[in-house]
């Protein structure tokens, strides 16, 4: 891949994962502007349609951030053989590809919880659910940092 092309899905993925983390934040933010009622560790809130909407975009530009990130940087090691024959440049392309899914993994799931509780059809009480949505986002802006660190080690190799 042409040093440009690099360049601009490097660029491609930041603007879609800070997005992606921006959305998250304003979802959250949406969120705690809704009428809640808070008794100890139970709480009773209207959900919002407009962090419902936010989440879900902020979840999809994560995948889709996450998919591209994947699909540039392509796998250097495919076995153990591989990985213990591995230059360090490798071994630490493989360490921000490990980074980057258990960050996808945690984020998703925290942005899917906090989009599920502002359903339409949830208007019940529980326990709270905090800051889901936000410490989301966040792990989106920390998947842009590994996932460009990947593509920039995965494409150092090949050099």
């Amino acid at each position: 891949m042409g040093k440009a092309i690099g360049i601009l899905a490097c660029f491609l993925i930041v603007a879609l994962d800070v997005t992606a983390g921006i959305l998250g934040i304003k979802a959250e933010a949406a969120q705690n502007q809704e009428k809640h009622l808070r008794l100890w560790i139970f709480e009773c809130k209207e959900p919002s349609h407009d962090a419902f909407v936010l989440g879900l975009a902020a979840a999809i530009l994560l995948g889709l951030a996450h998919v591209i990130a994947n699909l540039i940087g392509g796998c250097n090691i495919c076995n153990r053989e591989d990985l213990r024959n591995a230059s360090p440049s490798n071994k630490l392309s493989l360490a921000c590809l490990v980074f980057t899914w258990i960050i996808v993994a945690v984020g998703m799931s925290m942005l899917v919880i906090g989009t599920i509780s502002n359903k339409k059809s949830r208007a019940s009480c529980g326990f709270t659910h905090h800051h889901f949505l936000s410490t989301g986002g966040i792990l989106c802006m920390v998947h842009a940092v590994f996932s460009v660190a990947y593509y920039v080690t995965s494409t150092a190799i090949m050099l």
